[in-house]
């Protein structure tokens, strides 16, 4: 290598900047409400637009960690239990929680309590 080589390798060297990289989220958009699998709104996210059913996907199935909403309308969280019994939990409109400790429950939401019992 020569000089100008060298000199051009170190140049480009020292000014790389470090890039982190992280898991792709989503903020709430208007009407939704996103799921994170990490507290704090981090980690992968799934979002619901309300209405009716919808099972969560698999990566965020009962690891939900946090969850934001910006729906106008009340979401259920569905918990489905061993022996056919089923719980919901609220989610208001504009509610949020960094820490979710439910979210380690969550099978699906819905925009009514699909015949659930409150949790």
């Amino acid at each position: 290598m020569n000089s100008i080589t060298r000199v051009l390798a170190v140049a480009v060297f020292t000014t790389v900047v470090p890039v982190t990289l992280s898991a792709p989220t989503h903020a709430a958009g208007v009407g939704e409400v996103c799921f994170h699998t990490e507290p704090g709104y981090g980690g992968a996210s799934w979002c619901y637009r309300p209405w009716g059913y919808a099972d969560l996907p698999e990566y965020v199935h009962d690891k939900a960690r946090s969850f934001e909403s910006n729906s106008d309308v009340v979401v259920y969280a569905i918990d489905h239990a061993p022996g056919g019994r089923c719980y919901y939990r609220k989610i208001w409109a504009g509610d949020r929680d960094p820490n979710w400790t439910w979210g380690g429950r969550i099978d699906g939401v819905s925009t009514d309590s699909q015949g659930c019992e409150v949790s």
